[in-house]
């Protein structure tokens, strides 16, 4: 099957497209991949054998993207360019990723009706009332994620098929919008067996932190993420674990609030940040930690959702302490892989920690037991399988 993946921001980098993509090609698909471009760059290139067809694009309609859903200026310039994408490559079926672009691809497959799966990535309009420009004027009045849920649901029902990332992101689709549960699909965010079975670990950052006990946090920093808490507790920890160390590698434009939180509680010495860095350098970091963190903030969609950062720490067999967040929540306390605290506790977050540092064994069993699930269960190889029924069923 010719499959249309429409993806509106560039690639790379975008790893759960690059997978799904990835997976379809090995299956025998063919993958052409629309996504933009804001810079010279090649339009047309294969990456690894996606047919990648990158559109122009400018700052003003990224802008526009916002507003797609109060104005449809962003929906009619893109359904143009898809509607010329669907007829340049002769697609057979449309796979739309998140709901941000998804009216313009109904609008440009109107004169095609061709078969669409949307793959909801995230519970996006949940996200959105964490953004900062939906925080003040004008955003606050001009984007609502009220509609974009009614937009959302729309999409769902108008879908021939719908893909999302956990359990609880299946079952609360379903009892919002009453679809029937065959139409809806579970293809879980993992990680490929070459993350940790072929990744070169850089000894430098290993031997940097090698005095130090390591709670480690990979990923975007955004303050609904939870790191005030683990920032809050290394103030009280360090009496425990004077060699304590919290790193944590992303980013954010939130960043200043946790920076300033840092030198206010005068951590600077014990809090690390690192940027972000390189997927491929996270595997040492990881290799260099003690405890792995995941404390996100309880909400709608942090409840429906586990970050991929979980089963990366759990590759290298490293014991996580997560919020009670529910899908992560459910996820760690069923595989023994870790230790939950309360959201925002900075008590709770702090006596789990003590309790695993204070023991190796139970650190390391938990390790242990997370490195099985993973690699016996719950790496790409075997999660996508979902995926590529689904499209087997879509080809017939």
């Amino acid at each position: 099957m010719r499959i249309g993946m429409i993806l509106d921001k560039t690639f790379p980098p975008d790893p759960r497209v690059e997978n799904e993509a990835v997976a379809l090609i090995q299956a025998g698909h063919q993958v052409f991949l629309f996504c933009l471009t804001y810079e010279e760059e090649p339009l047309e290139i294969q990456i690894l054998g996606i047919h990648v067809k990158r559109y122009v694009s400018n700052i003003f309609e990224y802008k526009l993207s916002a507003l797609a859903y109060t104005i449809p200026v962003y929906t009619l310039l893109m359904a143009k360019k898809i509607k010329h994408f669907i007829q340049t490559h002769q697609l057979e079926s449309l796979h739309i990723h998140d709901i941000r672009i998804a009216e313009a691809v109904f609008t440009a497959n109107k004169n095609f009706n061709l078969p669409t799966v949307l793959d909801l990535h995230d519970n996006l309009p949940e996200v959105m009332q964490f953004y900062p420009h939906l925080q003040k004027f004008p955003g606050k009045y001009l984007i609502s994620p009220k509609k974009w849920k009614q937009k959302e649901e729309a999409f769902i029902t108008k879908a021939d098929k719908v893909v999302t990332v956990s359990p609880e992101f299946v079952s609360e689709v379903i009892s919002r919008t009453n679809i029937n549960k065959d139409k809806i699909v579970l293809v879980p965010n993992t990680i490929r067996t070459s993350f940790y079975q072929k990744a070169a670990i850089e000894q430098t950052i290993v031997e940097r932190y090698q005095n130090h006990f390591v709670l480690l946090y990979l990923g975007d920093t955004h303050l609904r993420r939870g790191l005030q808490t683990a920032i809050a507790a290394v103030k009280i920890l360090q009496s425990d674990i004077p060699n304590l160390k919290l790193v944590i590698v992303g980013t954010n434009t939130t960043d200043p609030v946790l920076k300033k939180q840092v030198i206010d509680l005068e951590l600077s010495d014990k809090v690390d940040f690192e940027g972000w860095q390189n997927v491929a350098l996270f595997p040492s970091y990881i290799k260099a930690s003690h405890i792995c963190l995941s404390p996100l903030h309880r909400s709608v969609q942090h409840d429906v959702a586990y970050a991929n950062k979980l089963f990366q720490y759990m590759s290298f067999a490293k014991p996580v302490l997560v919020s009670d967040a529910l899908a992560q929540k459910n996820l760690i306390q069923k595989h023994k892989a870790g230790l939950v605290h309360k959201d925002r506790d900075i008590t709770d977050f702090v006596n789990k920690t003590l309790l695993l540092f204070h023991n190796k064994t139970l650190r390391n069993e938990l390790g242990a037991h997370g490195k099985a699930f993973v690699t016996k269960e719950f790496v790409w190889e075997k999660t996508s399988k979902g995926l590529l029924n689904l499209y087997k069923t879509l080809s017939k």
